[in-house]
């Protein structure tokens, strides 16, 4: 399986060290009913892509854009989250005494990824109110907001990008994606217009889960974003809208009529670990490209595909 084609070069670690973000904000609180009953007891975001749990995924990626101070949004019933961030004395102990190196650095892994501080949002009163409220810890710096749906190819650089996009232009950046028509009510919607950077727009509206007729692109709006610490002013004065929730949508709009939104247009490897099919196939291809695991794990699915398909099933192994 050939890997996808970054949208950009890797940031070099000077690079990093200049950077004006830090930050990043990752807003946990959900109730993830998509996922139910899985979800009843276990937070969506602790739910295993094959043996990490998808908001692992999503702060390496933070950490690997540099940004090394990540602050979690949770609600009620979402201490495992915390957990898993965390050492964890007793297990580390137990590996090492075994000797179990492979293991005792997976578990030690997450509590180095970055300084990883928490936060409950209370009121699951929506993203924008989750952004808003980790303002005490961000003050006045941009910072980047990950959700943690939404999985990004490792091999990717959108968020280096972005970041790159805010240092040269300013104001609040997203990421943008281009979807059918008839999954565009699924995102909030950009109205864009060209700039002279191939792979950025200017953000002129945007428009949360337009039906498709009203929508005014097919570019939607994904998990990524690098804000403006100006958008705490405009998430006060946004009142509850869809869902009586407080959209960062709507803020953002506020802001893009000042012409201070850009979008960075992302047409690389995503999965949505919140719907159900993408997060099957998030599974499988990380499973599949796995040195550990793919060889054996192809080989079984390619005979289960057969079988599907009506040829024979693939013999299997018999214990000697």
């Amino acid at each position: 399986m050939s890997a996808p084609t970054p949208s950009a070069p890797a940031p070099t670690p000077a690079a990093r060290a200049v950077r004006t973000v830090r930050k990043a904000v990752l807003p946990a609180a959900g109730l993830g009913t998509r996922f139910l009953p899985a979800t009843k007891a276990t937070p969506k975001e602790m739910l295993p892509v094959v043996d990490k749990p998808a908001i692992q995924y999503v702060v390496e990626e933070a950490a690997a854009a540099g940004l090394d101070d990540v602050l979690m949004v949770t609600g009620r019933h979402k201490r495992a989250i915390e957990d898993h961030f965390d050492h964890a004395f007793e297990l580390e102990q137990a590996l090492a005494a075994k000797g179990d190196t492979v293991r005792l650095d997976a578990v030690r892994d997450p509590a180095r990824l970055a300084s990883i501080h928490h936060i409950r949002q209370g009121d699951p009163l929506g993203l924008g109110h989750a952004v808003l409220c980790a303002r005490r810890h961000v003050g006045d710096q941009p910072f980047a907001v990950l959700l943690g749906d939404d999985l990004i190819d490792p091999r990717e650089t959108l968020l280096s990008r972005m970041l790159d996009v805010r240092d040269r232009l300013l104001g609040s950046v997203v990421a943008l994606m281009e979807v059918p028509p008839e999954q565009i009510h699924r995102y909030g919607c950009a109205a864009v217009e060209p700039t002279r950077e191939d792979g950025v727009v200017r953000v002129t509206g945007l428009v949360e889960k337009p039906p498709p007729q009203d929508a005014p692109s097919r570019y939607a709006v994904i998990g990524r974003y690098v804000l403006d610490p100006g958008v705490f002013t405009a998430l006060e004065r946004t009142p509850p809208g869809r869902g009586g929730e407080i959209q960062l949508t709507d803020a953002l709009r506020e802001l893009a009529s000042g012409g201070t939104v850009h979008g960075v247009v992302f047409e690389g490897l995503r999965h949505d670990t919140g719907d159900k099919a993408d997060y099957l196939r998030a599974v499988v291809r990380l499973a599949c490209e796995r040195h550990d695991l793919g060889p054996e794990f192809v080989t079984w699915l390619r005979g289960f595909l057969g079988e599907l398909d009506g040829a024979a099933p693939a013999p299997r192994d018999v214990a000697a």
